[in-house]
């Protein structure tokens, strides 16, 4: 079959639907809220117009460099020491609400490091493993140093704190191994070692009664002081109210200072709100259907490296998908994970639109 010569244009397209779709979303999520602290209903839509037009050059920039300009050491060695430095510079930065995630430059600009992360990560790992498809079992010589880079980004990412991103770090990086060819049984073995941990991190107060309020569901939603619970009875509530078509584009009450984060972690449940059903089917659709055009690009390529970042970079993207979406419908414990491409966050979404274009590239020569 002769080779692709053009982009993937269900996956382009797709792409700027969902960016589209997230501007529309995060101005009616916001508007209120922002009128109120800003004096402005278009502070949070202005910046996040801006970083989707840097987002979308990016793209289009990063579709023309061809992939093996990343397959060298002369990138992936100064890409993952100037991650590492900025996943610790952020612990010298002022903390917000208890964390440290955001590198600051006054009140004009912050970046998020650990979205950075994500994709250097799937560089790194493909990278290292594409010439060592056939050592895949030798976990001495191969799995273990490849663990090593995937270990530090996590526990830095723990550290800020911020186990949501994390667990899409060890998601991505797990899946990726699997591709690979690394048996299931060192992956169940993996998983078994990461229980420990992962269970004391679960205890940590806060996030137990996350856990907790996960699984007594039963609480007071008009007790904001009780975050746990409050979160995810509004998230619920907004999602309950929208019906089969919602309750009308701009028109959610939700949003008017009862659901937290409405036009970031929890803006799935605005939009089932205002669109109800229908609307969140769609939106779930666009990600389905990048899903199965990310595959593709993977699946089809010859070249393992450009196999390995296509899948790494498509799995990223959906691992954030479905755990923000799991989170509004209370499938899985409160977590603050953006949706891709919709969420209000400029660091995200200026990364996820980057990688994207990566992936459009390598789409070119799917066969």
């Amino acid at each position: 079959m002769a080779k692709r010569v053009g982009v993937d244009k269900w996956l382009f397209f797709t792409t700027l639907v969902l960016v589209v779709a997230g501007l529309v979303m995060v101005f009616s999520a916001s508007a209120v809220v922002d009128q109120e602290k800003y004096h402005s209903a278009y502070t949070f839509i202005f910046t996040q117009a801006i970083w989707a037009g840097l987002g979308v050059v990016a793209l289009f920039v990063l579709m023309q460099i061809d992939i093996s300009h990343y397959n060298t050491p002369r990138f992936i060695y100064p890409a993952i020491s100037a991650t590492t430095v900025l996943l610790v510079l952020v612990f010298l930065m002022p903390g917000s609400h208890h964390t440290h995630r955001w590198i600051r430059f006054g009140s004009f600009f912050t970046f998020q490091p650990s979205e950075i992360a994500k994709p250097v990560l799937v560089f790194f790992l493909a990278w290292f493993l594409h010439t060592r498809l056939a050592a895949i079992h030798d976990w001495r010589r191969t799995l273990l140093p490849a663990a090593v880079v995937p270990l530090l980004f996590i526990v830095l990412v723990v550290a800020q704190p911020d186990l949501g991103t994390a667990l899409v770090l060890g998601g991505a990086t797990a899946m990726m191994l699997v591709l690979a060819g690394m048996e299931w049984k060192i992956l169940l073995a993996g998983f078994c070692a990461a229980l420990p941990p992962l269970a004391m991190l679960l205890l940590v107060p806060w996030r137990f009664a996350r856990l907790l309020a996960f699984l007594h569901p039963n609480c007071d939603a008009r007790d904001p002081a009780n975050a746990a619970s409050y979160h995810v009875c509004q998230s619920l509530i907004a999602v309950g109210t929208g019906g089969l078509t919602g309750r009308g584009y701009m028109e959610g009450m939700q949003k008017l200072f009862y659901l937290p984060e409405a036009s970031t972690d929890f803006i799935f449940a605005n939009i089932a709100e205002e669109l109800g059903f229908i609307g969140a089917m769609f939106i779930a659709m666009l990600f389905v259907l990048f899903a199965a055009r990310g595959l593709r690009t993977a699946f089809r390529c010859t070249d393992p490296f450009a196999r390995l970042v296509a899948f790494g970079i498509t799995t990223m993207i959906l691992l954030q998908a479905f755990f923000n979406i799991s989170v509004v419908l209370s499938l899985v414990p409160t977590k603050g994970i953006p949706l891709p491409l919709i969420s209000h966050g400029g660091t995200s979404l200026f990364c996820t639109l980057a990688s994207i274009g990566i992936l459009l590239n390598i789409s070119r020569k799917a066969e």
